[in-house]
């Protein structure tokens, strides 16, 4: 039976404050999100693992950052998960829901069923990119691939390139509620101490994995006891708590937290969504020769492509594609101001 609890959270990203250590955080549950990332494909389990933890960071991280438009995760290494990509498109509008989509590529034959799904990945980088739309500058921030889960390469991110001590305690899985089909859920909290006027950087190296900067290294005095007491409070937390759905996020964060004077903020829906159409594989095609357009073509005489994040399959007439596509009739007619 589905409970009013899981209709109420279930795909919702919580921000909360925690006046008390001067740390903020959020509660995120994943559920239809999940189920339409992975369903469309058919990845190997470790492969689906690798993509849950994704895209339940990716909602944590897009909701911290006010973005107007576009927030990616990529991850890339020489093992078999070759590439993990997410993204995560803000709201369009107040009380709209942010979009999420998430893909991977990995070579099927290198896949060891015994491997954890992190050691698939092998030497790499994690990367964070943030666009915010036309006319502003993306940013990307690296880190590399360390720590033994996608979440401390996150952290390792956070503390190396922003300087922000950051915890994330996640959960996912198939998880099979009574009267219904087994299906994919993912909760996770993310705690986060407020950004300082003056970071402290440690001057020969952190205590992280490589040398890189842990959260330790970089706050002191109260600022450090208090990330202490709210990463033992977090530590207590279990799995079905993160996942929910009998467990609202709100009593959860109560529960952890309640010496710290948690206070919450509106919950942002998030939803799956691409945003490919055939005008934007047209743009990507345009790049091409007409002879390389021509090797693209199937026997049917047609130039095929498929979105890897939401399985969409576009076909074109070779004839319109590339730099040397033909014009539509009419199309060379000057046209108002063109002479």
């Amino acid at each position: 039976m589905t409970t009013l609890s899981q209709i109420a959270w279930d795909d919702t990203v919580l921000p909360f404050q925690l006046d008390r250590s001067d740390i903020r955080g959020r509660i995120a549950r994943l559920d239809g999100v999940l189920e339409r990332v992975l369903r469309q494909h058919h990845y190997p389990a470790q492969i689906e693992a690798l993509v849950a933890e994704a895209a339940l960071l990716t909602a944590l991280i897009g909701q911290t950052i006010k973005l107007r438009w576009k927030l990616s995760l990529q991850i890339r290494g020489d093992g078999p998960a070759r590439i993990i990509a997410t993204d995560y498109y803000g709201p369009e509008a107040e009380g709209e829901p942010a979009r999420i989509r998430a893909w991977a590529s990995f070579d099927e034959t290198r896949v060891d069923g015994a491997a954890k799904p992190f050691d698939l990945i092998g030497q790499g980088y994690f990367a964070i990119l943030i666009d915010q739309g036309a006319g502003m500058t993306p940013y990307q921030g690296i880190t590399p691939i360390a720590g033994g889960s996608l979440s401390s390469c996150a952290e390792t991110y956070f503390a190396q390139s922003e300087q922000l001590p950051t915890r994330f305690a996640l959960s996912y899985g198939r998880s099979t509620l009574p009267g219904q089909a087994e299906r994919w859920r993912a909760g996770g909290v993310m705690i986060q101490h407020m950004p300082k006027a003056s970071p402290f950087v440690a001057s020969e190296g952190g205590s992280g994995e490589g040398g890189l900067l842990a959260a330790t290294d970089i706050l002191e005095g109260d600022e450090g006891d208090n990330w202490n007491r709210a990463n033992l409070l977090l530590d207590t937390v279990e799995d079905l708590e993160l996942i929910g759905p009998t467990v609202q996020p709100t009593d959860l964060l109560v529960r952890l937290f309640h010496e710290e004077t948690p206070r919450v903020f509106d919950a942002q829906p998030v939803e799956f969504g691409c945003t490919c159409s055939p005008d934007k594989v047209r743009q990507s095609l345009s790049i091409y020769s007409a002879k390389d357009i021509g090797h693209m073509t199937t026997d049917e005489g047609i130039v095929t492509a498929d979105c890897q994040f939401c399985g969409a399959h576009y076909e074109f007439d070779p004839k319109t594609l590339g730099f040397e596509a033909e014009k539509p009739a009419g199309d060379d007619q000057p046209g108002p101001g063109d002479a």
